[in-house]
């Protein structure tokens, strides 16, 4: 019986070894990351600097910069690249998708002018960042992914993380979702070379659209970034 107690102890002693050592590494790992954020948002701040002449605004919102600063955009890359999460470029999330460079998503979101009580249509989700970013800022954020592995991983992840604000659909995001608007604001992350007629619609008077990927024509109504 003594022996049988004294392999309990040792093996309790080194399960509570091995679970603190888990919780150390996580704890390092964490305060890397959180490092390694704030040094992105240094970056987000002095591309701004640069391109001030061209985006026509010497600074983004602080409401922007800090839900930079907040969401761990290492959660929203294949583990395989995590140590490259916070570089200020795009990165592969599969599929034949990247997840966007974070002066581009600062930039995007900063444009869109969101206020706390905002409903938000995303169209393309990716891994769910840009929607995460949005979560921290507005009331409610709805997003579309058209490639379903895509969606549905990135609709998980933002329910484990706790972005609960966040819903998420599978579909082809030139239709919208009509059902849930109009919507104070629609990102567009997904490349398009028109704004798509259904989310005019979608949008409310005076709300914001905004597609990195769009060329606007002379005389057109609806400019990105711009009221419409």
């Amino acid at each position: 019986m003594r022996a049988r107690e004294t392999y309990l102890v040792r093996a309790v002693g080194l399960a509570l070894y091995l679970f603190a050592l888990v919780v150390t590494a996580n704890v390092c790992a964490d305060e890397r990351f959180a490092s390694q954020r704030q040094q992105m948002v240094l970056e987000i701040r002095q591309n701004v600097a640069d391109t001030t002449r061209y985006i026509g605004r010497p600074a983004l919102s602080e409401r922007v910069m800090s839900a930079m600063g907040t969401v761990p955009r290492h959660q929203f890359v294949p583990a395989s690249i995590q140590s490259n999460a916070y570089e200020n470029r795009p990165l592969p999330i599969g599929h034949g998708q990247t997840i966007s460079q974070p002066y581009i998503v600062a930039l995007m979101t900063d444009l869109v002018d969101l206020d706390e009580q905002d409903t938000v249509l995303e169209i393309g989700t990716g891994s769910g960042y840009q929607a995460a970013i949005l979560s921290e800022l507005v009331n409610k954020v709805y997003t579309i992914e058209i490639v379903e592995a895509l969606g549905l991983s990135a609709g998980k992840r933002l329910q484990r993380l706790g972005y609960n604000n966040v819903e998420t659909r599978i579909g082809d995001g030139y239709y919208g979702w009509p059902e849930q608007g109009p919507f104070d604001a629609i990102v567009v992350t997904a490349a398009s070379s028109h704004i798509p007629p259904p989310l005019v619609q979608q949008i409310k008077a005076r709300g914001h659209y905004v597609d990195p990927g769009w060329q606007p024509v002379p005389g057109a109504a609806t400019d990105p970034g711009k009221e419409g």
